[in-house]
């Protein structure tokens, strides 16, 4: 009995062990770029569930997401967040065709001065899928449920974009914004 208490134990102690070791860390929220450490105007070009889920985001880093300009917010711009499907594959005597469903987002970051503390962004994802063209139905379904899954996965991306920019030194990004 005291030998099964002491391989369990030393298999615990290895498990968490290994577990560290292997550099498994919980994910923190995102370090934003010191401008919009406080509050930020979140400007988004159109509607939808993206504003709404990178403001979540946003509220999640412990940023005040503010409705109007205001004086000492900076500015996240998404002039273009816009969702694309199209037909990959299609043919007289075939029944399944093969669709792609696209989100691209631009967006940019002004600190309270105007002054741009990263530069325009531009960032693409999609999926395919494969549908019996005869279900209309199961497309426009799937089509949805695909949207919802980009629009996480964007929200994702825009955040690991901006985190990104916070972690490059203040000269290092100057010099970068000045030469591209």
């Amino acid at each position: 009995m005291r030998r099964r208490q002491w391989l369990l134990g030393l298999l615990c102690v290895t498990g968490m062990a290994a577990l560290a070791g292997c550099g498994f860390h919980l994910r923190r929220n995102a370090a934003l770029p010191a401008p919009m450490a406080q509050q930020v105007y979140l400007q988004v070009n159109g509607g939808g569930d993206f504003p709404r889920s990178l403001a979540a985001a946003l509220r999640a880093s412990k940023v005040e997401v503010l409705d109007t300009a205001g004086t000492g917010a900076a500015t996240l711009s998404v002039p273009v967040a816009q969702f694309s499907s199209r037909l990959l594959t299609t043919g007289g005597v075939q029944r399944v065709g093969e669709y792609v469903v696209g989100f691209q987002v631009q967006f940019a970051l002004a600190d309270a001065e105007g002054k741009v503390v990263v530069p325009l962004q531009t960032i693409n994802l999609s999926h395919e899928f494969a549908v019996d063209q005869t279900q209309l139905t199961a497309i426009s379904s799937e089509t949805e449920a695909i949207q919802r899954s980009l629009v996480r996965e964007m929200t994702d991306a825009v955040m690991r974009r901006l985190e990104a920019r916070a972690h490059v030194p203040a000269a290092a990004s100057a010099s970068a914004t000045s030469a591209g």
